[in-house]
């Protein structure tokens, strides 16, 4: 096997040719292209061995964060039925091939193009390279423990293990969260990029996630209107209600008295108003 191939290692130009170098090591010859950079036969360069498109060996000085022995996130660029997912690790002519092995069962809980894997390197008996997941001791070891402070904040990151009782999601912060399934609409696919919110710290630093829209986010664009007017207004309270005419509410909002009340409604009914003395006002979290 080339104990080369996935590695960083520095090799001496012993030849050259219009478009590239040729880079020797432990008798092995590797083409570097001559638009990383120019060089004299005889020079030593470090760099990152591969076999290209061609199968041909290749050098390239642009080293990735992903190879042997090291882990980085790499972006999902296509996906094949038959193989498994293409991810970007930075090469030039060349993605890697996450095998279908090492996938969800379900195609439809692959990554798509856009997803993000963390992964390293492995090669087979016939040196081809090939992605390999992290496994949760990888995660563990990256992440640290969230504080109670984290409750209510928003948070991106991706999901890197789907399991039956729920998806567990590494954060653009480094921490660890897991999504209950009544906590989300669909599963979500390996590697896919989430955007929610901590609705818990749990003891051991691990942040629950719900994937679902807070209240407010999935009100009608009546209600969202009327709150709108209401974050504007002086005290946060407006001299509306729903004993308010409709020649009012139309001069006022542009909406008709009917689609007023089913706003105030639902608004109410979410606790996020309150109606006192002829006015409605906005609640402030602490009073919802």
């Amino acid at each position: 096997m080339n104990q080369l191939i996935g590695t960083v290692f520095t090799g001496i130009i012993t030849d050259e040719n219009e478009h590239a170098y040729f880079v020797q090591q432990q008798g092995l010859t590797f083409r570097l292209g001559k638009d990383e950079g120019d060089r004299k036969l005889g020079d030593s360069v470090e760099g990152f061995g591969y076999y290209d498109q061609k199968q041909d060996l290749a050098l390239t000085t642009k080293i990735p964060q992903i190879r042997m022995g090291n882990y980085g996130f790499g972006e999902v660029v296509a996906n094949r039925k038959d193989l498994g997912v293409f991810v970007d690790i930075g090469l030039p002519d060349k993605e890697i091939v996450v095998s279908l092995d090492d996938l969800p069962e379900m195609r439809s809980l692959w990554p798509k193009k856009g997803d993000r894997l963390l992964l390293t390197l492995k090669t087979d008996t016939k040196d081809r390279l090939w992605g390999q997941i992290a496994d949760e001791e990888e995660f563990q070891a990256r992440s640290h423990p969230a504080t109670i402070e984290m409750k209510n904040k928003d948070i991106s990151g991706v999901a890197y293990r789907l399991k039956l009782v729920g998806t567990y999601v590494f954060t653009d912060e480094n921490y660890l969260g897991f999504v209950h399934p009544s906590e989300r609409f669909q599963e979500p696919r390996l590697g896919e990029n989430l955007k929610g919110r901590v609705i818990g710290v749990r003891p051991d630093g691990i942040l629950n996630i719900s994937l679902k829209p807070r209240a407010y986010e999935v009100i009608s664009d009546d209600a969202a209107m009327l709150l709108t007017f209401l974050n504007q207004a002086k005290d946060h309270k407006l001299p509306f209600t729903d004993k308010s005419s409709p020649e009012e509410i139309q001069q006022t909002f542009a909406i008709s008295k009917g689609q007023f009340k089913r706003a105030l409604g639902s608004l109410l009914k979410q606790r996020l108003i309150k109606q006192e003395g002829g006015f409605t006002i906005l609640l402030g979290q602490d009073e919802s």
